[in-house]
């Protein structure tokens, strides 16, 4: 079994060779390669916070889990915070902060990484705004490009600034950082904020969870503000059928989209973007941009 040195820890791989997507023949090693890559700019989005890990040790068309709690052997230079949750339940997490974490947890074959918008030492407090655009039946990621727009201008005019993202799956993420509310409030915002979009456009967008309504329109999912809610993070991969990457994009392609496949990226398409553009998302990591909700 090999044994890797990453930032002086010994990580003991296993199965490198193990395909994890079967359509594409990607492995666990590239898995691994990818992760390392970009590195540098996924720890800052993730760090800090109680990550949740969806796992697939026999890969993407075997069985899967999300799993919270760290798993079974889980190193002790690994940080694990102790989280108070809206149950009053401590629960234990792994928090991703350094390359040997996101290598270890790679090497368990946690694919997925998602994060909560709110901080372990404050758990709670939204530091994140997020607003998930999933397209119905009859729709696409470019109804979504439409619609975010749309929310780009409509959270502009209360001073909060967004940033947009792929899902890695179907549709978009806008991001917001925020200062000053709790997670109650910011899902409060985005939930008025969704309705008030609906009733503008109704035959195009709907903030309601009932699937059934949602054929040739955008849902506006404002649920993923909730304390108890996670959402992918930024160049996280994701357990598709391909190894597609959960990416930031710049408003102008989000406005010149016309083709649904040039807003899908996978783990071979990401590190050319970071090199070419820099982390897309760097402005949420800005303390002075981060917003006030009204």
């Amino acid at each position: 079994m090999p044994i890797a040195e990453v930032e002086g820890r010994q990580i003991k791989l296993s199965h490198l060779d193990r395909v994890l997507w079967p359509r594409t023949g990607t492995t666990k090693a590239e898995l691994l390669h990818y992760y390392a890559t970009v590195a540098e700019a996924l720890i800052p989005h993730v760090a800090g916070r109680p990550v949740s890990f969806v796992r697939t040790p026999d890969g993407v068309d075997g069985q899967r889990f999300f799993q919270k709690r760290p798993p079974a052997g889980t190193p002790d230079w690994v940080t694990v915070s102790g989280t108070v949750r809206s149950s009053g339940e401590v629960m234990d997490q792994v928090q991703i902060n350094d390359l040997a974490t996101l290598v270890w947890s790679g090497n368990l074959a946690c694919v997925e990484i998602h994060t909560p918008q709110w901080r372990s030492a404050a758990p709670g407090v939204a530091d994140r705004l997020v607003l998930d655009l999933d397209p119905g039946e009859g729709c696409s990621v470019i109804d979504c490009c439409r619609v975010a727009l749309l929310l780009r201008d409509r959270l502009d005019e209360d001073g909060i600034e967004t940033f947009a993202k792929t899902t890695g799956s179907k549709g978009l993420h806008l991001f917001a950082a925020l200062r000053g509310a709790g997670s109650k409030e910011a899902s409060d915002y985005a939930k008025r904020v969704a309705r008030e979009l609906e009733e503008r456009e109704p035959e195009r967008i709907i903030s309601k969870m009932a699937r059934a309504e949602r054929a040739g329109r955008v849902f506006i999912d404002w649920s993923q503000n909730s304390a108890k809610k996670t959402t992918a993070a930024p160049y996280a991969v994701r357990a598709r059928a391909e190894p597609t990457v959960s990416t930031p994009v710049s408003w102008d392609e989000v406005a010149a989209a016309t083709d649904p496949a040039r807003l899908v990226f996978t783990i071979g398409d990401v590190p050319d973007r970071l090199e070419a553009h820099g982390d897309l998302f760097a402005g949420l990591l800005a303390p002075g941009r981060a917003g006030t909700l009204p």
